[in-house]
């Protein structure tokens, strides 16, 4: 009979989204794993198999947590506009790079890096994604200016926030001047109003 975990999964996770969020799924090493989960060798391996594994349980922990937030805000009928609740996610991104946070979206990265070569990478980077953008297509639902326009074009339309929305945090990544990123807030607000 094996012993007992003695650490939260849970916790293990989130803190293992921290590292991949950080250096992305390339760059987080074993080392840099076990430090920022506070494991060792053998309880990684045991908990999560391998890197892919616990990549995954991570990509799921983040859809979970910063993508159904992200839903939530877009689908919030609190807000009645729904271009309002499109501008603020955008604007609530760029307010994050200006507080400090360069790491951009671990989809978004996961989309440029590991997902390029890796399918199951790609499904769980595809549905959370796709749940962003059907946030997105819920908006313009509400939105008086995009509530009367029919099915394909409304979903045009998401499909090219949802790509203005990658740029946005993938440029934040690359640590790309704040004017920048600006201007492409900007231009989603023009596109909106």
């Amino acid at each position: 009979m094996g012993r007992p975990r003695s650490f939260d999964t849970d916790q293990a996770i989130d803190k293992a989204m921290q590292v991949f969020w950080t250096h992305g799924y390339e760059g987080a090493s074993l080392p840099d794993l076990l430090d920022g989960m506070g494991l060792t060798r053998g309880s990684l391996y045991k908990a999560f198999t391998d890197k892919k594994t616990l990549f995954l349980r991570v990509l799921d922990h983040y859809e979970g947590k910063a993508v159904q937030a992200g839903v939530a805000l877009l689908t919030d009928p609190a807000i009645p506009n729904g271009a309002d609740r499109i501008q603020t996610m955008f604007t609530n991104s760029y307010r994050a790079v200006t507080h400090g946070d360069r790491r951009g979206c671990l989809l978004c990265t996961a989309a440029a890096g590991p997902s390029m070569y890796d399918d199951e990478i790609a499904q769980a980077v595809s549905t959370g994604l796709g749940a962003m953008r059907n946030g997105i297509d819920e908006a313009l639902k509400a939105s008086p200016k995009h509530k009367d326009l029919d099915d394909d074009a409304r979903g045009a339309l998401a499909d090219m926030l949802i790509a203005q929305y990658m740029g946005l945090r993938t440029m934040a990544r690359a640590r790309l001047d704040e004017e920048t990123l600006e201007n492409v807030v900007r231009s989603v607000r023009a596109l909106l109003s």
